[in-house]
C-alpha cells in the first residue's frame, strides 16, 4: 500500500462500513498536503486511472467506490484556523465529525446542528447529504460558508457565496463528482446547552400531533417501533445549564438496549428466529421510559452505533411526512415482513443547495433499517414504492434504486449540477458507476 504521492500498487480491498461495498483500488494514497493530493491526481490522469476519495465508509451507496485511485484523506486533519469574530471555523477535509466537535468545544464553541453519527469524515458526512433533525437549523452541508475543492484539471478552487458561487451552490453535497474537497469553512456559535427530553407516545399520537410537535421544539425526531404502535420521541431545545447528562441506568437501557450490546443480541436472535421479532419489538419497545438530560450540543445530538445494519432514508415533502409514514406503517402490519429496526422521522428547513435532499422545501426524513445480514431487499423495495409516490428525494449516501431520470424530474436544479460537473470534470475523472447511475453519462 502506497502513501504521500507513492505509485505503489495497492492489495488492499476496500469495504464500506455496512460491508455492502467493496472495491479494488490500482492505486492507494495518502496524501500530506494538498501539493501532494494535486500530484497524485496529475500522475492519475496522466495513467488513465479514475481517482475518488473515500472517508470513513459509512456511506451504503458506492458513492466513493473506485477501481483506479483511492484517496485516503488520513493526513488531510485538524483545525487550520478559527476566526471568533466571523463565527467559523476552517477544518482539513479528512478530520473526523468527532474530532471536529470535541475540539470545538474545548474552543467553547459548537455546531449548530449535527447528525446522530459522528464517525464520518467532514468531507464525507457533507457531501453525501447528512442530517440531524431542525425546525430551523439545517443540515451539516448547509452550516458550511466556504469550501476549498482540488478539480480534474489540478486548481484549487476556493468557493463562497462570493467566489466561484455557482461551485459553492453544489459542491457542498457534490457526492465527489466535483472534484476532491481539502477544507471546509463551517459557521460555529458559542458553545450552548440542550435539554433533551425523550418520552414514549404512541404511533397515531404522535402521527396526529406530528406538525405540533414539530414547530413546538427546536428539534424533534422519533422512532417507531415496526409490528407495534409505540414510537419513542425525542425533543431537543436550548438550555440555559448546567450540564446533567443522563443517569447510568437510562442510559444504559438507551444506548444498549437500542442502540448496540442489547440491541445486537435482540438482532441476532431475529435474523435466527424471524417469528419471534414482532413479540420482541413490543417488549422493546415498553421497556423506555420517559427521561430528561442536559448537555452540550454533541453529547445531545450524536450517540454510539455499534450494530450494524442496512439502511434506506427518504426526503419527503414535509406535509406528506404523516400520510407516508402512515401508508409504511399499512404495509407492514399487512405484509409478513419483520422488522427488528425502529424507523426513523427528522425534518429539516428548506435550503439553497443544488442537490440538497432539503432544497427548496421544508422536508421530513423516513429512515428504514435491517440488521446486516438479513435480507433487506423487499422491506426497501416495499418501502421505496410508498416513498417516490409522495415526491420522495434519497438520501445519496443510503440504499436507493433511482437513476438520473428520476432525479431530474425532482430536482428543480439538476441540470445546473450536471453542466456545472460537465465544465469541471469533462472527462469524469472522479466518476464511477453509481455516479453514471444518478446523474447520467
Amino acid at each position: 500500500m502506497s502513501t504521500g504521492t507513492g505509485s505503489g500498487k495497492s492489495t488492499a480491498t476496500w469495504r464500506n462500513w455496512a460491508g455492502n461495498v467493496t472495491a479494488r483500488p490500482a492505486r492507494e494514497v495518502t496524501p500530506a498536503s494538498v501539493d501532494e493530493l494535486a500530484a497524485a491526481l496529475r500522475r492519475a490522469k496522466e495513467d488513465g486511472l479514475k481517482a475518488k476519495p473515500v472517508g470513513t465508509g459509512h456511506s451504503f451507496t458506492p458513492t466513493a467506490s473506485t477501481d483506479g485511485l483511492l484517496i485516503r484523506p488520513d493526513l488531510l486533519t485538524g483545525i487550520r484556523g478559527i476566526d471568533r469574530a466571523a463565527g467559523t471555523v476552517t477544518v482539513e477535509a479528512g478530520t473526523p465529525l468527532k474530532r471536529l466537535n470535541a475540539a470545538l468545544a474545548r474552543e467553547g464553541l459548537s455546531l449548530t446542528n449535527m447528525g446522530d453519527i459522528m464517525e464520518q469524515t467532514v468531507s464525507g458526512a457533507i457531501s453525501t447529504g447528512t442530517h440531524g433533525t431542525g425546525r430551523d437549523s439545517a443540515s451539516i452541508a448547509a452550516q458550511i460558508v466556504g469550501l476549498e475543492l482540488i478539480t480534474a484539471d489540478g486548481t484549487v478552487l476556493t468557493c463562497s457565496a462570493d467566489e466561484n458561487p455557482d461551485v459553492f451552490a453544489a459542491a457542498r453535497i457534490g457526492l465527489g463528482a466535483l472534484g476532491v474537497i481539502t477544507a471546509i469553512t463551517f459557521a460555529v456559535e458559542p458553545i450552548f446547552f440542550l435539554t433533551a427530553r425523550e418520552e414514549p407516545m404512541t404511533f397515531d399520537k404522535v402521527t396526529d400531533d406530528f406538525d405540533a410537535l414539530v414547530t413546538e421544539n427546536e428539534h424533534f425526531e422519533f422512532y417507531w417501533f415496526p409490528h407495534t404502535g409505540s414510537c419513542n420521541t425525542k425533543r431537543n431545545n436550548r438550555s440555559p445549564g448546567p450540564a446533567a447528562p443522563p443517569g447510568k441506568v437510562s442510559a444504559f437501557v438507551e444506548d444498549e438496549l437500542l442502540s448496540n450490546g442489547l440491541f445486537q443480541v435482540v438482532n441476532t436472535l431475529g435474523r435466527a428466529v424471524p417469528a419471534a421479532i414482532p413479540g420482541i419489538a413490543k417488549i422493546s419497545s415498553k421497556a423506555l421510559s420517559a427521561r430528561t438530560y442536559t448537555d452540550i450540543p454533541y453529547k445531545v445530538f450524536t450517540s454510539p452505533r455499534r450494530v450494524r445494519f442496512m439502511e434506506m432514508e427518504y426526503a419527503v415533502p414535509r406535509e406528506a411526512l404523516v400520510a407516508t409514514l402512515r401508508e409504511l406503517k399499512s404495509m407492514v402490519d399487512r405484509s409478513r415482513l419483520r422488522i427488528s429496526f425502529p424507523v426513523e422521522v427528522r425534518t429539516a428547513p428548506a435550503d439553497d443547495i443544488t442537490l440538497s435532499t432539503a432544497s427548496g422545501r421544508e422536508t421530513a426524513y423516513i429512515a428504514v433499517h435491517m440488521y446486516r445480514g438479513t435480507p433487506y431487499q423487499a422491506y426497501f423495495t416495499a418501502a421505496e414504492r410508498i416513498f417516490t409516490a409522495h415526491e420522495g428525494r434519497p438520501h445519496w449516501g443510503k440504499v436507493h434504486t433511482r437513476d438520473a431520470e428520476y432525479f431530474a424530474k425532482k430536482y428543480p436544479r439538476f441540470g445546473e449540477f450536471t453542466a456545472l460537473r460537465d465544465r469541471l470534470d469533462p472527462d469524469r475523472l472522479f466518476g464511477n458507476d453509481y455516479l453514471r447511475r444518478v446523474l447520467g453519462a
